[in-house]
């Protein structure tokens, strides 16, 4: 086991799997970001970009994770057009100011983030060709804040495959 330190303070470690001549090598990792709190998109594709090359891996899969209730990974295009029509079209789905029952129990403010994360999903898993994401030119990953609040967020990352 090696451990490695990544970019955006994170660390990680890389395994070699026995057992085959061509043997999957497990890289994992951390993203680390801060936001502003509700509705604020960051582009991460630098980010996992660095951490695939770090991997060595050429051939796999690349997946990148937050764990918590109030925050989604995905894809979009990330410019202001785009982003501007994701807040809107979250906001008209699962708007802040109606009535959530898990608002009504903690009284937190926050009701609409946990049915907006659960929507969005929590992950992406992108495959790896020839040491590369093979994003569409205007494909970008992105986390999406859905919290109320600003928050430090760890995302993990996990790129399986073979060098």
């Amino acid at each position: 086991m090696r451990r490695h330190a990544g970019k955006d303070d994170s660390s990680a470690v890389a395994q070699e799997q026995p057992g085959t001549p061509s043997a999957n090598k497990v890289f994992s990792s951390e993203i680390n970001i801060s936001t502003k709190g509700d509705l604020d998109i960051l582009d991460i594709t630098s980010s996992l970009e660095s951490l695939v090359h770090d991997s060595g891996i050429q051939e796999g899969m690349a997946c990148v994770f937050i764990g918590g209730s109030t925050g989604a990974i995905t894809t979009m295009e990330f410019e202001p057009g785009v982003v501007g029509d994701i807040r809107a079209a979250l906001q008209r789905l699962a708007p802040r100011g109606a009535d959530y029952q898990h608002h009504l129990k903690w009284n937190d403010g926050n009701g609409h983030s946990h049915v907006r994360a659960a929507i969005l999903g929590p992950s992406v898993t992108i495959p790896i060709r020839e040491g590369q994401l093979p994003l569409g030119t205007w494909q970008q990953v992105v986390f999406i804040e859905l919290d109320v609040r600003p928050r430090n967020r760890k995302l993990m990352v996990n790129i399986v495959g073979t060098q």
